[in-house]
């Protein structure tokens, strides 16, 4: 298990290194920059600030300065956010995200987890056709449609919960930003732990347990669900990965001072450093949740060899 915790991490080495540059490059390459704006600066103060930040100098020395500053943990100084380190307005919106998403993905988990197991126990009837159809919807709905429907029936036609803002990270601040965010991801795990549990309700050891005069009910919490919610753990890594995708338009949409919302803002602004940042952050946390995701799975069905 260690050998194959190590070589996992060497071989994100290169993946990070990949990321790193594939980001750096295309922001260099997109129209504009940091200092960019209406009333355009005088020449000698523009070459000045250039100079300070190293944006003088060819694109590729530029890379390699970054990355000299990166393997000492220093993301830089933010181009817009003046006073503010890279570092200091991640750990700044990294709470918020984090609370949104943990919400989110402990909602998606407990309520797909549900809906999946109900549609399977009742296979090919009204219910499961119900929750299915439902789910589908769910998929292909976006998070920029349901937010701002979701906001005008609840917030301002109900006036039943704040449309925007984060206060004092009140629940009733949380409640439309966490349902926007988990509806995609209940509707996709209830699809799957309702494919899972199927195939499971289907195999052998299923009916020799049904044989041994065992109750349906001991049957599914004894047999079923422990294999039927296997799929759900290798899944875990790219939801949450969606989750934090998503709520890079989740925090904008509803204002929330997260880091998806300073990543949205930063690459408006041409924010170099800020959006490669957050870029790193993400790319490492999808990494780190893969591999815990995978190491789960093999805890949970010991027949499953880590290669």
């Amino acid at each position: 298990m260690l050998g194959y915790i190590i070589r996992r991490l060497l071989g994100a080495i290169p993946t990070l290194f990949i990321i790193i540059a594939a980001t750096f490059f295309l922001m260099r390459l997109a129209p504009g920059g940091p200092f960019d704006g209406e009333r355009r600066l005088p020449p000698e103060i523009e070459r000045n600030i250039k100079a300070a930040y190293n944006l003088d100098k060819p694109v590729v020395e530029q890379f390699g300065l970054y990355l000299g500053k990166l393997v000492q943990g220093d993301f830089g100084p933010s181009f817009k956010n003046k006073d503010f380190s890279v570092s200091e307005l991640i750990a700044l919106g990294a709470p918020v995200s984090l609370k949104l998403g943990l919400l989110a993905i402990t909602v998606a988990i407990l309520v797909g987890s549900s809906l999946g197991v109900y549609a399977a126990l009742r296979q090919n009837t009204a219910s499961d056709y119900t929750v299915m159809s439902l789910a589908m919807i769910g998929i292909t709905i976006p998070t920029f449609v349901t937010a701002p429907f979701l906001t005008l029936i609840l917030g301002v036609y109900l006036g039943w919960l704040p449309v925007a803002g984060y206060g004092d990270g009140a629940l009733a601040n949380m409640i439309l930003p966490v349902t926007v965010l988990a509806l995609p991801q209940i509707a996709i795990i209830a699809r799957l732990v309702r494919g899972s549990m199927v195939e499971v309700l289907r195999s052998n050891f299923v009916r020799t347990a049904r044989a041994k005069g065992l109750t349906e009910m001991q049957v599914v919490w004894r047999h079923v669900l422990r294999a039927g919610l296997l799929p759900l753990v290798s899944y875990l890594g790219p939801a949450i990965a969606g989750l934090m995708t998503g709520s890079l338009v989740v925090e904008q949409i509803f204002g929330l001072p997260g880091i998806g919302r300073y990543f949205v803002q930063g690459a408006l602004n041409r924010d170099y450093t800020l959006v490669m940042g957050v870029v790193i952050l993400f790319a490492t946390l999808i990494i780190i949740l893969n591999l815990v995701a995978d190491i789960l799975y093999r805890v949970l069905d010991p027949k499953v060899r880590l290669g």
